[in-house]
């Protein structure tokens, strides 16, 4: 089969195509999936960097997230046919996280555990379910399991472009909340409005901690006057102690990564004066994920896709990744 290998850590330049890598074969347990898409998130980005204290096995085809059809099954597997349609939950209890400790959706086949198939619904596309699960499946657990967020809620989501931000933007809405989004550009705050958000602030161009005073009022230490109730932060770096600074009293800030960077300066003294809340998500649930695709299934949600390259293009769809160009989700179809 084709597939696309990181041969070694480093830049994008160590992905490399192989028109003849090995097809897989199931074992006991094992399904074969004929790939319809997968999508890629930052963490792919951080699998070819090499992350510290993760070994990963490399050489290694990555992609976490995958959709496509049942082509093959292995000895002891029931409850399946050839041709059903399933999305793929990226954690494998046995073999640890696709495309990182073995090997994920980009390629023209992928062999998946029995206990990693969840059946999609009907009128739910390929590309639409590989959105979900790293992305919008840890972004769902974040903002209602851990998160609590309620109408009234004044919540702001940094980041708010990319796959975790849009679907935080879907949701908070949903759930009646007032939504503020922080984005690099006017062009980007345009499409967040169209999926729901309240308003927006550039903040390459504006302290969005200032913006939000200067909206919501200076929080309050011995009040709940000011600030907003959540802060949606899976950037880090820089943004963390103004996150903090604009929380009001009793205020949540949730996260569920660093893209920009996981040790940042931080300001201990506005977590007790404020009496704040740090709660952080990680992964999700089975019962996440087939709630977002009935999401889908019924209308309620579209996943937004900001492109679908060929597998050949899967070091550019990286690449806009990497330099953040993405609004939505990036999908490689083989």
């Amino acid at each position: 089969m084709r597939a696309m290998v990181l041969t070694e850590h480093g830049g994008l330049d160590k992905l490399v195509m192989d028109a003849n890598y090995p097809d897989p074969k199931p074992g006991e347990g094992q399904v074969v999936i004929k790939v319809g898409a997968c999508s890629l998130n930052y963490h792919d980005v951080f699998t070819v960097r090499g992350m510290p204290g993760i070994k990963v096995p490399v050489p290694v085809i990555i992609g976490l997230d995958v959709a496509g059809e049942v082509a093959e099954l292995g000895p002891g597997v029931s409850g399946w046919s050839v041709g059903d349609r399933v999305l793929i939950n990226p954690i494998d209890q046995k073999r640890g996280l696709t495309g990182e400790m073995f090997n994920g959706g980009l390629a023209e086949y992928f062999l998946a555990s029995e206990e990693q198939l969840i059946r999609m619904p009907e009128d739910v596309s390929f590309a639409q379910a590989a959105a979900l699960p790293v992305a919008y499946g840890t972004a769902h657990r974040m903002m209602f399991t851990n998160g609590g967020i309620k109408a009234g809620d004044k919540v702001m989501v940094l980041g708010a472009s990319g796959g975790v931000g849009t679907c935080c933007v879907i949701l908070a809405k949903m759930a009646g909340c007032e939504v503020i989004v922080g984005a690099s550009s006017e062009e980007k705050i345009g499409r967040l409005k169209e999926l729901g958000a309240d308003w927006g602030i550039n903040y390459i161009e504006k302290a969005f901690e200032k913006e939000l005073f200067a909206k919501y009022g200076k929080p309050h230490r011995r009040s709940f006057d000011g600030g907003v109730d959540v802060m949606v932060n899976f950037t880090g770096g820089d943004t963390w102690v103004p996150s903090l600074k604009a929380l009001k009293r009793g205020g949540k800030l949730l996260t569920c990564g660093a893209t920009a960077g996981y040790d940042p300066k931080t300001d201990i003294r506005y977590i007790w004066t404020f009496e704040l809340k740090l709660l952080g998500s990680n992964s999700w649930t089975v019962e996440d994920l087939e709630s977002l695709m009935a999401m889908i299934q019924d209308g309620r949600m579209d996943p937004p896709i900001d492109r679908i390259y060929s597998l050949d293009e899967s070091g550019e769809a990286l690449r806009v990744i990497e330099d953040r160009e993405v609004f939505g989700k990036v999908i490689v179809a083989p």
